[in-house]
């Protein structure tokens, strides 16, 4: 039987290695499932994501592998584990030993190595760096004098 496999994330400002996390969890062979956390839920450990919930949503939807997107609304996964009957539980190594809880369910839990690469953090910090360097750049300026004919 193929394993129904659970791929957690916020997804937030989506890059590459949100895709490798979930070609990851495709890779196990059995139904994909992609949790993506709420704002809500978000709000509660860390900073609102830059991009809403729906939009997340929609974006990982799109994409080829997953077999279904839900909202994920705790940071607590074990009724999810026993409703939906997961085997495999794939979640980015930043929260390694949070899950290990769930290996007591019977559940294979993964924490997928993000690694030196990008990452949400890195891209909201790029992103602002840049932005406050042209800001300041294009905001300091005097009007022209207006040349009459």
């Amino acid at each position: 039987m193929k394993p129904i496999v659970y791929v957690s994330g916020t997804f937030d400002l989506f890059h590459s290695n949100h895709v490798k996390m979930i070609e990851y969890g495709a890779g196990f062979g059995g139904t994909l499932i992609v949790g993506v956390s709420t704002d809500e839920l978000v709000c509660t450990y860390k900073n609102p994501p830059a991009v809403p919930y729906e939009e997340r949503a929609t974006i990982i939807s799109a994409l080829k592998y997953p077999n279904m997107v839900i909202p994920q609304r705790s940071l607590d996964h074990t009724d999810r584990v026993k409703d939906l009957n997961i085997d495999v539980f794939v979640v980015g190594d930043d929260w390694r030993g949070k899950y290990d809880y769930l290996r007591d369910l019977g559940v294979e839990v993964y924490y997928f190595p993000y690694g030196e690469g990008v990452s949400t953090s890195k891209l909201k910090e790029q992103i602002t760096e840049q932005y406050t360097k042209l800001k300041s750049t294009a905001d300091k300026h005097e009007n022209p004098e207006i040349k009459k004919p």
